[in-house]
């Protein structure tokens, strides 16, 4: 169990803070929610204590002989600001202590992460910008908002808080690995184009069946999200993934092993790195029926198969930049007489790339699941395996992902 501070300042979007709370309860931490006087204007004092189940201070005179501005600080794991206002910012960054929220940050020894939400033009303007910046500077992870329709406004651009189960996937990375705040403050990434595959193909035998898998896109997510948070720019290619793309984002949607193939070759001609996290289907069927297949008096179906576009492949052959670094994925099932290890070898062989993500797939492995377990392989080195949720995986493989470039 880590302790967090959930501190929250004073926009409209602190109710989207609740549903953050929540999660980080049910994930087993302890949350003090630490308002700010604003903030209470949204959401009040009632509400945050009912919801954390622990007293709620809002004043540096609240309980003043157990010295909460000090004490807060100093016994905790994560601070976790949401929203983080203009004000905020500015506060934070010019190290005021005019509330009991800007003594939690003058005090606190772990990280912290602010998740700004405003009006676009407060959000672009360079003074904001400066204090992101500044904030950086010393360490602080700033989340960059979503981007979309701004509340009480018709217009809509970047200054969004992001939904509650994007900031509680970096709050959970950044808690497993605190190293990875200091990665995301340095924008280590930042300057980089990358693009992501994610989810699986389908390919069909007639309007409404198809052969696919499993894949659920989780792990290309969390790649995505951990790029845009260490300052990428970043491209997803989401084969038949349900649920919204990450803040910050470029998304294009494809079904078909075929529409995989085309989207990636154009997105990797401008990438510096390339991961192929998607699983593509291996086989398509040979032809495919323009109307429903019906059932047949014999109750049996025979289909021709023919392998589809080795995607990988295909994007090794077609590099034509030396520093680029793309990245494979290989989901096995080792049989008799088999190891994991030999076949993740023969396979990063066989395809070419520089960095081969190898996990072991199975019932309730890896797909569809928070939580996975990868082995990192290149032609100098093995690494791992390494155990953890997806969004902590998701560091570990751009950091391998970096060292391969910067051998380039």
């Amino acid at each position: 169990m880590s302790r967090i501070v959930l501190g929250v300042s004073g926009g409209i979007a602190a109710y989207k803070a609740c549903e953050l709370l929540r999660r980080l309860q049910g994930a087993g931490h302890e949350v003090t929610v630490v308002p700010t006087a604003a903030a209470l204007e949204f959401v009040g004092v009632s509400t945050w204590a009912a919801l954390s189940g622990r007293p709620v201070h809002t004043s540096v005179f609240d309980d003043v002989h157990l010295v909460p501005h000090v004490k807060i600080g100093q016994e905790i794991d994560l601070v976790f600001i949401a929203p983080a206002t203009a004000d905020l910012l500015a506060r934070a960054a010019a190290g005021h202590a005019d509330d009991l929220l800007t003594n939690v940050l003058l005090t606190a020894h772990c990280p912290v992460v602010f998740a700004p939400a405003m009006h676009s033009e407060m959000w672009l303007h360079p003074a904001t910008q400066a204090n992101v910046t500044t904030l950086r500077s010393r360490g602080a992870v700033v989340v960059r908002p979503d981007t979309g329709r701004l509340t009480g406004a018709a217009d809509a651009g970047p200054g969004r808080l992001p939904d509650p189960a994007e900031l509680f996937a970096v709050a959970v990375a950044v808690l497993a690995d605190p190293s990875i705040a200091a990665r995301a403050a340095g924008q280590d990434m930042a300057g980089l184009k990358v693009v992501v595959s994610a989810g699986g193909t389908r390919e069909h035998l007639d309007p409404v069946r198809f052969i696919g898998n499993s894949s659920s896109g989780l792990m290309g997510w969390a790649l995505a999200r951990a790029a845009v948070l260490r300052g990428a720019e970043v491209r997803l290619v989401a084969a038949n993934v349900g649920f919204p793309a990450p803040p910050a984002t470029e998304i294009e949607a494809v079904s078909s092993t075929a529409d995989l193939a085309q989207a990636m070759a154009v997105a990797a001609k401008e990438s510096d790195i390339a991961i192929m996290a998607a699983a593509p289907a291996d086989f398509t069927p040979a032809s495919t029926s323009q109307t429903k297949i019906k059932k047949s008096p014999d109750g049996g179906l025979e289909l021709t198969l023919v392998q589809t576009t080795d995607v990988l492949a295909g994007l090794v052959a077609a590099r034509t930049d030396p520093r680029q670094i793309l990245v494979g994925f290989a989901a096995e099932t080792p049989g008799a007489g088999e190891t994991l290890l030999d076949l993740g070898r023969a396979k990063l062989a066989r395809k070419g790339c520089d960095l081969l993500v190898l996990n072991e797939v199975g019932h309730n492995l890896v797909f569809g699941q928070p939580n996975s377990q990868v082995t990192l392989l290149s032609a100098e080195s093995v690494t791992g395996p390494i155990s953890g949720s997806k969004d902590t995986l998701a560091h570990h493989i751009w950091d391998e992902a970096l060292v391969q470039r910067s051998r380039r």
